[in-house]
C-alpha cells in the first residue's frame, strides 16, 4: 500500500473500464495490462500499490486481487513529467534520519514535488541531493520517497521514506490513521471549544483549483479541532487533527464551519470583513495592516506520530511555530 490517492495533482487522467465476463476472476494487474496496453504491467502494478486504482469506488492496493464481472475499475494516472528531477542543494531542516526514513520540517514556500510550473526547487529535488540513491522509488519518478504532502505555503512536519519497505508501511499507517498529524491553524472568529467536522471533500464544481464540501462526489473526510486561544474574540489559535488526508482538508473544513484560516486567499473571508472585526476589537491601524498582510494560510503541521516501519517503535516529533506565525500571534 502506498500513497493516498488524494495526494495526486489536479491534472491527472482517470482511465475506467468494466470487467467483462472473460476477465472474471483474473488478477487485477494482468487484466489492466490487457485493457490498457499503453502501460506496462510493472507500471500498472506500481499504480495499484500507490493506491491509484479503485474497484467499484473502493481503493485496491493488491495487484493479485481477483476482479469480478461487471466491476467498474478506475485508474488515476499522474501526468507525465519532462525528464527526471535533478538533485539540488536546497537547505532542509532534518529532525531525524536513519536508513529507513527521515523527518523534515518543511519551510514555507517549498513545493513538495515537481509539477506544472514547479519543475525545480522542490522538496524532491532537495531530497535527491541529500539522500542520493537511498530514496524510495515506489512513489514514481516525480515523487520518490513522498508518503504525504503539505501545500506549498503550509509549513511543518513531513516523513519521507528511504526504502520501499518503509514507504509501503508508512503509507499503510497513513491509510489506517495510525500515522497521526496535528496542525496549528489561526482562524477568524472563535469556534466551539472542540468539535468534529465530518463532511466529504471533493473538487469544487466551478473552480478546479479549489476543493469543497461535496456530498455528491466527495470522499469521506473528518477533522477534529480544539480551541487553543482566542484573541479578543476576533481570531483564534486552533489545534486540528485528521481522520483522513484530503487535499486542503483543514482549510476547507474550517471555512465550512465559518472559521476560515487567516491569510487563506483561496478559502478565506473578504479583507473588509477581517478589517472590520479587527477594528471592532480595538487593534491599532498599523497592527491591523500587518495582520491583514500575512502572506499565506496560517497553517503549520506541528506534531506527528507513527510506528517505525522496521523497529516497531512509536515515534513522535514536534516542530515549533515558524517565525512568521510567532510574529502573527504576538501582534494578536
Amino acid at each position: 500500500m502506498s500513497q493516498n490517492p488524494d495526494d495526486f495533482t489536479d491534472d491527472e487522467d482517470i482511465l475506467t473500464c468494466i470487467v467483462q465476463e472473460e476477465d472474471h476472476d483474473a488478477r487485477l494487474d494482468k487484466m489492466l495490462a490487457q485493457r490498457f496496453p499503453d502501460f506496462s504491467r510493472s507500471r500498472l502494478k506500481a499504480l495499484i500499490l500507490e493506491g491509484a486504482v479503485s474497484l467499484d469506488g473502493v481503493r485496491c492496493t493488491d495487484p493479485s486481487c481477483k476482479v469480478k464481472k461487471e466491476m467498474v475499475l478506475a485508474v488515476t494516472v499522474p501526468p507525465p513529467v519532462d525528464g527526471i528531477p535533478e538533485a539540488e542543494n536546497i537547505p532542509l531542516e532534518i529532525l531525524y534520519e536513519d536508513d529507513a526514513l527521515l523527518v523534515v520540517n518543511k519551510q514555507v514556500g517549498l513545493v513538495v514535488h515537481p509539477g506544472a510550473g514547479h519543475y525545480t526547487g522542490t522538496l524532491v529535488n532537495a531530497l535527491l541531493y541529500h539522500c542520493g540513491d537511498s530514496l524510495s522509488g515506489i512513489g514514481g519518478v516525480r515523487r520518490p520517497g513522498i508518503v504525504h504532502r503539505l501545500d506549498k505555503d503550509t509549513s511543518g512536519l513531513m516523513v519521507v521514506a528511504k526504502s520501499d519497505q518503509a514507504h509501503q508501511a508508512l503509507s499503510a499507517q497513513l491509510a489506517d490513521r495510525t500515522l497521526g498529524r496535528h496542525y496549528k491553524a489561526v482562524v477568524w472568529g472563535v469556534p466551539l471549544r472542540k468539535g468534529f467536522i465530518d463532511q466529504p471533500i471533493g473538487r469544487h464544481a466551478g473552480n478546479r483549483l479549489k476543493m469543497s464540501v461535496n456530498h455528491k462526489n466527495g470522499r469521506e473526510a473528518g477533522t477534529h479541532y480544539q480551541l487553543g486561544q482566542s484573541y479578543h474574540g476576533t481570531v483564534s489559535l486552533v489545534d486540528c487533527w485528521l481522520e483522513s488526508g484530503r487535499t486542503h482538508q483543514v482549510r476547507v473544513h474550517m471555512a465550512f464551519i465559518k472559521h476560515p484560516l487567516l491569510g487563506d486567499t483561496l478559502y478565506g473571508q473578504q479583507r473588509n470583513s477581517g478589517e472590520s472585526a479587527l477594528k471592532k476589537a480595538g487593534y491599532e491601524p498599523d497592527v491591523i495592516a500587518e495582520i491583514l498582510a500575512f502572506p499565506r494560510q496560517a497553517l503549520h503541521a506541528w506534531r506527528m506520530g507513527f510506528i517505525h516501519p522496521l523497529s516497531g517503535e512509536e515515534m513522535f516529533f514536534e516542530a515549533p511555530l515558524p517565525e512568521d506565525l510567532t510574529r502573527l500571534l504576538s501582534l494578536l
